[in-house]
């Protein structure tokens, strides 16, 4: 199970309002419960991410909404960037751990390998 955490959701949401959907739609293509959606669709109504347009009984991305979906994309490219490196690093940390066991140690996994 994937756990989306309060940024994804909203950005999800915000993807599905960008080409303007009505509460079941948002519901459904946001993979959502209607007490999910509920809850966070007034958040970002509140928040003014997104608007009801009474004329056409459905949610549409206001400009803050827009701006918040950059940002986010250039979040998110930062962060897979950040865990690549934070990756590479940690293998490198295992590769000095190993390089410190001691010989000791080397030559008891030897023996047993025999």
């Amino acid at each position: 199970m994937n756990y989306r955490d309060k940024l994804n959701i909203t950005a999800d949401i915000l993807t599905v309002v960008s080409r303007n959907a009505k509460k079941t739609q948002i519901m459904y293509q946001a993979n959502l419960s209607y007490k999910v959606m509920t809850r966070y669709l007034n958040e970002v109504v509140s928040a003014s991410l997104v608007s009801f347009e009474p004329e056409h009984q459905c949610y549409v991305l206001t400009a803050k909404g827009k701006r918040f979906q950059t940002a986010y994309l250039a979040y998110l490219k930062n962060r897979k960037r950040i865990e690549k490196r934070l990756d590479f690093v940690q293998r490198q940390r295992l590769l000095l751990e190993e390089m410190c066991r001691s010989r000791k140690t080397d030559r008891l996994a030897v023996e047993v390998t025999k």
